[in-house]
């Protein structure tokens, strides 16, 4: 199922990506010979060529992507042969400059532009709900790297660089890992902590995150015939205390479970308002069997619903923050720690859950059009941004690349990504078997 939301997602994002090469190209009387989703070496799953059309529009067996062959075009395709031969008027070679980069920079508007209208369309339908980081009393449980910053559990989020937090949302944490400083309130007293230059990378290389919100163990739901069932627990029952040892938070209880397979503890619970207590063995795995209730439970949840038209605002809005924050995540990549965590079609797929629920289906696929937006545009030969490198030095210097320069950069490029993919989908392997 995973997979499967994986590949409706790329190939909504191929189409509407190559969808921009081809209409631009269109615009500007370009012929466009072929139009394809996934590439297709050797063979072809499916193909059709309207009748009157020059284009040929296919579907491939290698889903790595798509593409678009414009005639007169030096691309993936490395068709020399044509390049031989005179420049046509409808060929890509024969228009302007400013037209070339008009058609070359459309594949990656469009996905920014479709990453945008998804966001938008998300907050128009659900809007937003958050809980505020001031309301949440228990503050946070902070990761064992975060901890080394000057982090304890209970801190509540106050600032970043004098910059206020609101919520735990993905621009408020990069807020934070980018920090110099942090301010947190703890214990009724502001403190200021000072973040290391290497905060990020150390966080990546533990794996284990950052934070996530301290709550208090209150039942939600008892699950039938389980050790819960079984010692009376009720749902509201507020868990405060194993063998007279008082804990405070659900994640306090969660080792002490654990480390009490099969053994009987004494739990102290509220009910009620009313102190009790109750006999409960965990079972062989250290669970007891309830639904705790969330923080959108325990919390006030501040919501924000969105008009139509003032929806789309917002999801401009959000795109250019991810399209950004993305940007200035990249640079991980060049440190050894974003290296060993780059990750290929496997890492990709398990964003997806193994159920489909659409409002995270389309959220997801967002930002993947987001990321695919980026790497388009990154100045590497074979790429968009490769293309538009060269053509950005043709309009400067009023002079046009040779095109055996243009070809060896193109097999240059080829080889890179190549790499690139063999290497992440590596990673992905050798996690696998570890």
């Amino acid at each position: 199922m995973q997979f499967l939301q994986l590949m409706l997602a790329l190939s909504f994002l191929v189409i509407i990506h190559e969808f921009g090469h081809f209409i631009t190209a269109k615009i500007f009387g370009v012929r466009v010979e072929k139009f394809y989703l996934f590439f297709n070496p050797w063979f072809t799953l499916f193909k059709f060529k309207p009748k009157n059309s020059d284009t040929e529009y296919g579907i491939g067996w290698l889903p790595f992507g798509g593409y678009v062959k414009l005639a007169g075009m030096i691309d993936e395709s490395l068709d020399t042969e044509q390049m031989a031969k005179p420049a046509e008027p409808w060929e890509f070679r024969s228009k302007p400059a400013w037209q070339r980069l008009i058609i070359m920079s459309a594949g990656v508007i469009m996905n920014l532009i479709g990453a945008m209208v998804i966001y938008a369309m998300i907050l128009y339908s659900n809007g937003e709900q958050y809980v505020k980081l001031s309301d949440a009393s228990m503050g946070m449980n902070f990761s064992e790297v975060a901890q080394d910053q000057g982090f304890r559990d209970g801190d509540i989020l106050l600032m970043a660089d004098g910059e206020e937090l609101e919520a735990m949302d993905e621009e408020n944490v990069r807020k934070i890992l980018n920090a110099s400083t942090v301010t947190v309130l703890r214990g009724g007293e502001r403190k200021t902590l000072t973040m290391s230059r290497t905060f990020m990378q150390d966080l990546i290389a533990s794996k284990e995150g950052f934070a996530d919100f301290r709550l208090p163990f209150v039942v939600k739901e008892v699950i039938e015939s389980t050790p819960a069932a079984e010692s009376g627990l009720m749902a509201n029952d507020s868990l405060v205390s194993i063998n007279d040892s008082t804990l405070v938070a659900w994640s306090d209880f969660t080792p002490v479970l654990k480390a009490n397979k099969n053994v009987p503890l004494n739990l102290g619970l509220y009910r009620n308002g009313a102190f009790m207590t109750t006999v409960l063995t965990p079972d062989s795995v250290g669970k007891i069997g309830v639904y705790v209730k969330s923080i959108y439970d325990i919390y006030p949840v501040t919501e924000h619903k969105y008009g139509f038209w003032e929806s789309f605002p917002a999801g401009i809005k959000k795109g250019f923050i991810a399209f950004t924050g993305y940007g200035s995540d990249f640079k991980m990549v060049f440190t050894k720690e974003g290296a060993e965590n780059l990750g290929g079609f496997g890492t990709i797929t398990k964003l997806f859950p193994d159920e489909i629920n659409w409002t995270y289906f389309w959220y997801i696929t967002a930002y993947l059009s987001v990321i695919l937006a980026f790497m388009n545009i990154l100045p590497i030969p074979a790429l968009d941004g490769g293309h538009i490198i060269f053509l950005l030095y043709e309009i400067i210097t009023r002079r046009k690349l040779s095109q055996e320069f243009m070809i060896t950069m193109q097999k240059i490029g080829l080889l890179l990504l190549i790499f690139l993919l063999l290497y992440a989908n590596g990673m992905d392997i050798i996690r696998a078997f570890n």
